[in-house]
């Protein structure tokens, strides 16, 4: 009887399809919860390292004038910070879940994060390339950042949350 091991991530390099990816956030703000993107992003796996970035600038709210509040330094800091960064340590892949310990950088300051979510096998598509799909999601204490703008509830009790769920949806393809 053989024993297959399932590599946790593709051999090779991919590099993100930024058509078909997003990578957003999601943080729990008065009686909902307040959803983000950012438009101009990168993310590559490489001998099995997953390296990703994404441009504080290009953040994407429903809102321009809370556009220009998140990139103040109450919260991204663009002009001295200009992008969050990650970088994985170690990938865990058990069928199609996995998880993925690594570092983050926000506002200049660098914590461990732990991202659980589920990937998918390398399948051949229309164009002639390779790719796989990866969904994953993190929490982050935004505080740890010094990402700490609030807005108090007339209970005193905070309009926003600390805990931030960074969300990613990548697709990624083969180089050659």
């Amino acid at each position: 009887m053989s024993t297959t091991e399932t590599q946790a991530v593709p051999t090779g390099t991919w590099t993100v399809d930024k058509v078909h990816s997003d990578v957003g956030f999601a943080v729990d703000y008065l009686a909902g919860t307040f959803t983000g993107s950012f438009s101009d992003f990168d993310a590559e796996v490489s001998d099995g390292v997953l390296k990703g970035s994404a441009k504080d600038a290009s953040v994407q709210v429903k809102d321009p004038n809370l556009e220009q509040h998140l990139q103040s330094p109450d919260f991204f800091d663009a002009e001295r910070n200009p992008e969050l960064t990650f970088e994985s340590k170690s990938i865990d892949r058990d069928g199609d879940n996995v998880k993925i310990d690594g570092e983050i950088t926000i506002k200049g300051h660098t914590e461990p994060v732990e991202i659980t979510g589920v990937i998918s096998d390398p399948i051949d598509d229309p164009y002639g390339g390779t790719r796989f799909g990866l969904k994953a999601e993190a929490k982050v204490d935004r505080d740890k950042f010094g990402v700490s703008w609030n807005n108090p509830l007339p209970s005193g009790e905070p309009a926003l949350s600390n805990e931030v769920t960074i969300i990613v949806e990548l697709q990624l393809s083969k180089q050659a």
